[in-house]
């Protein structure tokens, strides 16, 4: 059969499997990441049916995917909000980082990978999954809850961090000396800053420059601005990511919304590309052996994201039902630990990485819902057993005083 032929059908076939899955997921109510993980798996090397011809342009489609999925982060936030949520809630994100990330980066050498590995992962087990996290909190109904823009606070804080911890990643997967690996970070920092400063500075002046009535010539304007910058910073060794974060946060306004409204549908393409993309890359068989040690950083990191929603939420003043469904909510990981492990698997750093952060993130994206659910009730049952008081019925939404006096903040535009 001709190559083309053969490539039409396998990328056809691809396409249709993932939005069978994704219908699934969506009856299910629950994120589609672990099945589409689970797809790449049965069609990479060592499943089912490996594939051939399409491959490459699989690899091509998840690395628009990862712009994408950075692009629409950015737009999330303005440069204000995120110049805001870092002086007001950067204790909050020292503790996030502090307590998510030490745990992978203690397992990588109780493993005995290596320093480069155990930064890598350190970011695998830090980062929630935004677009998770933000589907669950409008399936519960919690957009309005006074814990609520704790947990957002958090996720902005990750987000920006990502900006000075990829460029990091990227110099040391290169094998870059301490010199050029901190000229990398000197220029990814310059970088961020002064797009931060221009965005908060002349944001209405860009937007109106990118700014069109023609949702087609919005979408290539922003679409090719966002692929021109992303190659230029990788060009630079900064991280195509970060470029395409930079770019998002710049945008602003009417510009920002209609541009997620128009690429919505092309980043859940891309994206549901990119986790059958890394799922290719690893052998199903390669899983068992490492998922003891994968489990038990769940376990851990679990915990540890519990512990940091209920410290941040208490810290400004949350009660303690608000504060563990903060902790609960926050579990989830899932799209960034997936990029942060795809680029050591690209490098060729430690083959076991790839699938333990595999099987890491297939434990945690479907343990996440679970905990934003029901780590309330349970903390209030274990406290009625200890003899304290619980504060209302366990499980139940809580007290008037939970909820904000207001509409509550605007939703978060994140889809899973």
């Amino acid at each position: 059969m001709h190559s083309s032929a053969v490539f039409l059908i396998e990328f056809g076939a691809i396409i249709l499997g993932l939005g069978l899955l994704g219908r699934m997921a969506g009856r299910l109510k629950f994120s589609p990441i672990p099945l589409y993980l689970l797809a790449g798996l049965a069609f990479g090397e060592g499943g089912l049916l490996p594939l051939g011809a399409s491959e490459e342009f699989v690899a091509i489609g998840a690395e628009i995917g990862v712009i994408l999925l950075l692009l629409m982060l950015g737009l999330e936030y303005t440069a204000t909000d995120l110049v805001t949520n870092l002086k007001t809630q950067y204790p909050a994100g020292l503790v996030d980082g502090a307590l998510n990330a030490l745990p992978g980066a203690a397992m990588a050498f109780v493993l005995g990978w290596g320093p480069v590995a155990a930064v890598v992962l350190a970011g695998v087990t830090w980062i929630s999954s935004s677009g998770v996290i933000a589907k669950v909190l409008g399936d519960l109904g919690r957009l309005g809850n006074r814990e609520t823009p704790v947990v957002l606070s958090i996720l902005v804080l990750e987000d920006l961090a990502m900006a000075v911890y990829l460029p990091i990643v990227t110099a040391l997967l290169a094998g870059a000396g301490l010199a050029a690996g901190s000229a990398t970070l000197a220029i990814a920092l310059g970088v961020a800053g002064l797009v931060l400063f221009v965005a908060v500075r002349y944001g209405r002046l860009i937007s109106r420059f990118v700014s069109s009535d023609d949702p087609e010539k919005l979408l290539l304007v922003v679409l090719g601005l966002t692929l021109l910058v992303a190659g230029i910073a990788q060009q630079l060794q900064v991280s195509a990511a970060v470029g395409a974060f930079l770019v998002g946060i710049a945008l602003s306004g009417e510009v920002a919304e209609g541009a997620h409204h128009l690429l919505s549908p092309l980043r859940d393409l891309f994206a549901a590309v990119f986790f059958v993309f890394f799922g290719l890359h690893t052998d199903p068989a390669s899983i068992p052996p490492v998922l003891l040690p994968a489990l038990a950083l769940a376990v851990v990191t679990a915990g540890t994201k519990i512990a940091t929603g209920y410290w941040a939420a208490r810290r400004n003043g949350i009660s303690a039902k608000g504060a563990w469904r903060a902790g609960g909510t926050l579990v989830a990981r899932g799209e960034f630990s997936i990029v942060i492990a795809g680029l050591a698997v690209s490098a060729g750093i430690e083959p076991s990485l790839g699938p333990l952060a595999t099987a890491y993130v297939l434990i945690l994206v479907v343990v996440g819902p679970l905990t934003a659910r029901y780590t309330e009730p349970v903390a209030g049952w274990i406290t009625a057993r200890r003899g304290g008081q619980a504060g209302g019925p366990a499980g139940g939404p809580g007290p008037e005083l939970e909820r904000l006096p207001v509409a509550g903040p605007e939703p978060v535009r994140h889809e899973s």
